[in-house]
């Protein structure tokens, strides 16, 4: 098989010879057209650090588990120990996904899921106890007094416990969720 030969006003060299050391692609700068038409490799990692921005995405992710969690309780008349933690786990994930680094996020995520827990109980408890005659919302915001009573006289160490293991999952998954 034959070498192709360069043209004669070109002289030849050895690969590398060739600026960037052989790199074929050194010499190509970021952003101009090239072999691959100026796409670059890897997307731009996106702006985080915003700490109103991950706050907005745990206070989403609070009401969403809340909802959820008090669901389940409310159907199968039962705290559960990992719904809790992934009501927790949900909280931290968004905040720390969506804010990035900022140190307060864990702490903010921590207290978002206590609170994410307890109206999901409440949620829970209200389910339990509505009548067929009486909506939920009715019984959820025209009695709430009657209904936090109910959940103080239902409340015992195991639901305290899921309170902590809530509130340790979304500090902890806060952290890890950021890098």
């Amino acid at each position: 098989m034959s070498q192709p030969v360069p043209p004669p006003n070109q002289p030849q060299q050895p690969y590398d010879a060739q600026p960037g050391g052989g790199n074929p692609f050194a010499a190509q700068q970021p952003g101009q057209p090239g072999q691959f038409g100026g796409v670059p490799f890897a997307p731009a990692a996106p702006s985080r650090n915003n700490v109103a921005l991950g706050l907005l995405a745990a206070v989403v992710a609070a009401l969403v588990a809340a909802g959820i969690y008090g669901g389940i309780i409310g159907a199968t008349k039962h705290q559960i120990g990992y719904a809790a933690v992934g009501v927790g786990f949900l909280v931290g994930l968004a905040a720390g996904k969506v804010g990035g680094r900022n140190p307060v996020l864990p702490v903010l995520s921590a207290v978002l899921a206590l609170v994410s827990v307890y109206f999901g109980q409440l949620l829970g408890v209200a389910m339990i106890n509505k009548s067929d005659s009486m909506p939920l919302s009715e019984v959820f915001l025209d009695h709430f007094s009657e209904l936090n009573s109910l959940w103080k006289a239902d409340i015992d160490p195991i639901g305290f416990l899921f309170f902590a293991l809530a509130a340790f999952a979304a500090f902890s998954s806060a952290k890890k969720a950021t890098g």
